[in-house]
């Protein structure tokens, strides 16, 4: 059984699992004061505002931080973890994109990984059940 910490600050986010002729992109968070997502690979997206939709946030996000339109296609996952310092749910979803062609604003490197090729990449905690998923 596990205890949640009530207390714990919630973190409500959407990512997106961009998907561009058969591979995914990822991308690499920067240096954070958070020493735990510190340089480690994600899916793009970000908070959920007031009065938004997830799927309209990770349109709004990728476009904020990747300079990319995408379609969302498909949800695909919802992860809770807790972090030692908040936590997060995650609502994923399967969307396209017509290019490969990302401007990064908020990350430092990104690629372009075939679904077998996930897991060689280091993911922060809260991606690894996606990662795992389309792993399979």
């Amino acid at each position: 059984m596990v205890l949640k910490n009530n207390n714990m600050k919630k973190v409500n986010v959407s990512a997106a699992i961009i998907i561009n002729k058969d591979k995914i992109l990822c991308v690499q968070r920067g240096k954070n004061k958070l020493d735990y997502i510190s340089n480690k690979f994600e899916f793009p997206g970000g908070t959920i505002e007031a009065g938004e939709l997830p799927t309209e946030t990770v349109v709004r996000e990728i476009l904020e931080e990747l300079n990319m339109s995408i379609k969302v296609d498909k949800e695909f996952l919802t992860v809770e973890h807790d972090y030692p310092d908040f936590h997060l749910t995650m609502h994923s979803y399967i969307c396209t994109s017509k290019t490969n062609q990302v401007e990064l604003s908020e990350h430092i490197s990104y690629k372009w990984l075939l679904r077998h090729e996930l897991k060689q990449l280091d993911w922060a905690a809260a991606d690894l059940p996606i990662v795992d998923l389309l792993s399979k």
